[in-house]
């Protein structure tokens, strides 16, 4: 009885000892699982942009849809000044021509009279002065009067001015004695249009100009602005444009002119913006898109909308204190305008974001 009394209680010292080796290693391999926290390495802490939360207030973007168009007062319209037929047309809408180029040729009667007026003119001046020499010539033996001579000079005078006229008429259209009327461009700049064709006719009473001319170093940006939005814009106000043919570039301008008057049938008022347009990059007849800033009263936790990070429809920022603290935060933001994001909930004015390598960083401390 006793022997099995012994056995029993070795057998349980054993299984207890058993038990505790077995929590002894579920601990330790539960301290082995825990994470350390996660440190930025020293070379990226040098690289690393912080921000700083700071109040200001609220600035919210308007925007109005336009179109880039070329600007109106810094154009050269060609009428045609005479009537003929268009031959020779050497340019297209999107050239860049130079003042004085050859844009095309004028088949034209008129210009064939003005040099036949010119031939006529000239022919005057040479009888109208062998008059006046006989005249002088009788006077000299007594066979004209002083009434002769004075007629005879009036007469080669108005000669002389009638040539005079004939070679200022025929220089104004060309110089040309051929019939042909050359058009020239005036200026530098762009065909932006062009309304003829070879073997068009032209009349120089139609009102229709031949082309257009631009030199594109500013545009215009038309755009709609609706009743709700009036309150909203001024003259002098600065905007951002952007286009969708360079969706990542911001082009600087500012509203030029407010129509204040409203369309009839839309219910919009015109707006015009002027833009620089650096290497010609803006095209007439682009969409742009107008954002102009407004700020309020209210005012809220600012800081830069690059810092911002989107996972699982939620906003995320990284707060720093120090190498070794940093953490996941998310945040509700109120609004985004521009460069900036305006926060709701989740930061106060002073804490400290990573604004650059925030998703590497994010994706380290999710891992």
């Amino acid at each position: 009885m006793k022997k099995q009394l012994i056995i029993k209680t070795h057998i349980l010292v054993l299984l207890t000892g058993s038990l505790f080796s077995l929590v002894s290693c579920k601990s330790n391999n539960a301290n082995s699982d825990e994470r350390p926290p996660y440190v930025v390495p020293d070379s990226l802490m040098r690289k690393l942009v912080i921000d700083t939360a700071k109040i200001s207030n609220i600035t919210y973007a308007v925007k109005f849809n336009g179109i880039v168009d070329y600007n109106t007062d810094k154009v050269a319209n060609i009428f045609p000044l005479v009537s003929g037929n268009v031959q020779d047309i050497r340019v297209m809408p999107g050239d860049y021509v130079h003042a004085g180029q050859i844009l095309g040729m004028v088949k034209s009667p008129e210009i064939a009279n003005y040099n036949s007026a010119l031939v006529t003119a000239e022919s005057n001046v040479r009888l109208n002065q062998k008059l006046l020499e006989q005249q002088r010539e009788l006077f000299k033996s007594g066979l004209a009067s002083q009434i002769d001579i004075t007629n005879a000079e009036v007469n080669y005078e108005q000669a002389l001015a009638s040539k005079v006229a004939a070679e200022k008429i025929l220089s104004i259209n060309g110089n040309n004695k051929n019939g042909e009327f050359y058009i020239k461009s005036p200026v530098d700049g762009f065909i932006v249009q062009k309304n003829v064709t070879n073997g068009m006719s032209v009349r120089t009473d139609n009102g229709g100009n031949m082309f257009t001319i631009s030199d594109l170093k500013n545009v215009w940006v038309q755009a709609n602005v609706y009743e709700s939005n009036i309150e909203s814009v001024h003259e002098g106000d600065l905007v951002d444009v952007s286009t969708i043919s360079y969706p990542d570039r911001i082009f600087k301008g500012k509203v030029d002119k407010l129509m204040n008057v409203l369309d009839p049938t839309s219910k919009v008022m015109k707006m015009r913006v002027i833009l620089d347009n650096p290497g010609y990059i803006l095209k007439p007849q682009m969409f742009a898109t107008i954002a102009l800033n407004n700020t309020v009263k209210n005012k809220a936790v600012a800081i830069s909308s690059g810092d911002l990070i989107f996972d699982h429809s939620q906003y995320y920022v990284i707060v720093v204190t120090g190498k070794k603290d940093v953490q996941i935060r998310p945040v509700e933001v109120l609004s985004i305008s521009g460069n900036k994001a305006y926060i709701k909930a989740g930061l106060s004015q002073g804490d400290r974001i990573i604004g650059s390598q925030a998703l590497l960083i994010y994706g380290s401390l999710n891992s």
